[in-house]
């Protein structure tokens, strides 16, 4: 069992902590109350440049009640932290944005559903693609994540429709992209994550524009077997596999077109000709 968190922070006020967070503290905040829970590799990218400085600062924030963390439970060996909102965190971005904050009972049953939840690691697979995105713009000048939607935030928008994993905006050079990620793990039939094609369809019918549709695969060998299922469409879709570059470099292969593979920020262009 670990510590309580006021325990941990030796008695300081919640105005005392307030106090001792940087704003990049406070950005990861905002990011774990929006986006439930990140890795110690995740934060690093989000945020940091050394790993050990991102490790020694996750601590310190345990630490002091702003965060609270679990590892998944294995039979051999251990995993890196998962880290989510403490007490304090939960304050913070609450009074940021005039709303009452959870519970610490809340808090506290949500950390033990990430521990336990079948779909951590889904979630961990969709951060972790926004996180990169975070570490290639802090190295690009011209470069910036726009935005970065959950899926909660995606279903309260659109989810008569579709319930993608998440929306973002790429921008760099000037311009931007705008799209859908859909995180596919390997769990779903592919005939089933192809079917999710007719809800972007009546999506972009009721917009009267077709965002593109990123299709983001966890395991190497189903690429080309969805690409089959999903078929010839007028929507411009692409897919790439985690683990084989950033999502911002030329990893994505647009659906209908062989080579060459392109950075997310050329996939603008794919809609302008989906839109025609």
């Amino acid at each position: 069992m670990t510590a309580s968190s006021s325990s941990r922070r030796g008695g300081a006020s919640a105005l005392d902590i307030f106090g001792r967070l940087t704003e990049r503290d406070r950005l990861l905040c905002r990011v774990l109350w929006e986006h439930r829970v990140l890795t110690t590799e995740q934060v690093c990218d989000l945020c940091f440049t050394s790993l050990v400085s991102t490790q020694h600062r996750l601590v310190a924030l345990w630490r002091l009640g702003v965060l609270d963390r679990f590892r998944p439970l294995r039979p051999t060996g251990s995993e890196s932290w998962r880290y989510s909102l403490g007490p304090i965190a939960a304050a913070l971005v609450a009074a940021e944005r005039g709303v009452e904050a959870p519970r610490p009972s809340v808090l506290r049953d949500r950390v033990v559903a990430l521990a336990a939840g079948q779909r951590t690691n889904h979630t961990l697979g969709v951060n972790g693609f926004f996180c990169a995105l975070h570490k290639a713009a802090r190295k690009r000048p011209d470069a910036e994540v726009v935005a970065w939607w959950s899926e909660r935030r995606c279903a309260a928008e659109w989810g008569e429709l579709v319930r993608p994993d998440a929306y973002g905006i790429w921008g760099e050079s000037g311009g931007r992209v705008e799209f859908y990620l859909e995180h596919d793990t390997g769990s779903e039939p592919l005939s089933r994550v192809a079917d999710k094609l007719a809800g972007y369809r009546d999506l972009a019918e009721a917009d009267g524009a077709a965002r593109p549709l990123l299709f983001w695969l966890a395991q190497p060998g189903r690429e080309p077997g969805l690409r089959k299922a999903l078929g010839a469409t007028a929507l411009p879709v692409a897919t790439a596999v985690a683990g084989t570059g950033n999502p911002a470099d030329a990893i994505w292969l647009a659906v209908g077109g062989d080579a060459p593979r392109r950075p997310l920020a050329q996939l603008a262009t794919v809609t302008a000709r989906a839109n025609r």
